[in-house]
């Protein structure tokens, strides 16, 4: 406890203090090498999960930025086709200014075609977005279970610290590899259960 307060001790920091008052201890001192590797490891997985989920987020936001866009672009298409079906009646009307009227429907009908080509293009690139933001989620995921791996593996190493059990400190090794191979995975965005099911 400081003099400002309560001061709360991590599983490493208890596994480096412990190392250090027992400094002949080779058990002990291999321990807080690895928990140190094991809690920088965790945080960089930490803060890449983050910056995944903030690309996530942000691709989500392009695509319903693209969506709306693409939603006036079909606005003005229907618009145009209304106004092209109104100039097509009135030159069939009696005494009407039919060549005005055709002029107009034309032109109704050229425009109409660009509108339809932009929103359909937005559409695209709506789905785009989407698929980016649902790929970068995917990636979080991953990164957020190797940092959650490194985590259990740190506490398994402060209770393999503490029982000097040494099954348990193998215990503690295949469960910071697993970690590491879920990193690994996230940081070459392959997605292990997808590929055996065939679903990405």
């Amino acid at each position: 406890m400081s003099e400002h307060g309560f001061h709360v001790h991590g599983p490493h920091d208890h596994a480096v203090e412990h190392a250090a008052q027992h400094g002949g201890d080779t058990f002990s001192n291999k321990i807080a090498v690895m928990t140190a590797i094991l809690a920088t490891a965790g945080a960089m997985f930490g803060y890449l999960g983050g910056a995944t989920q903030n690309d996530a987020a942000l691709y989500k936001n392009n695509a319903a930025i693209a969506k709306t866009a693409a939603a006036d672009a079909w606005n003005y298409y229907q618009a145009k086709s209304i106004k092209q079906n109104i100039a097509e009646m009135a030159a069939s009307l009696p005494g009407a200014d039919r060549e005005r009227f055709k002029a107009q429907a034309a032109r109704y009908d050229a425009d109409k075609a660009g509108n339809r080509k932009e929103a359909e293009k937005l559409d695209k690139q709506s789905d785009e977005w989407n698929d980016k933001s649902e790929h970068a989620l995917h990636t979080h995921h991953q990164w957020a279970l190797a940092t959650t791996a490194e985590q259990i593996a740190i506490s398994l190493a402060a209770i393999t610290l503490l029982t000097r059990r040494r099954w348990l400190l193998q215990v503690t090794y295949v469960v910071a590899v697993v970690g590491f191979a879920l990193g690994a995975f996230a940081w070459l965005h392959v997605d292990p259960i997808g590929a055996l099911t065939g679903s990405h």
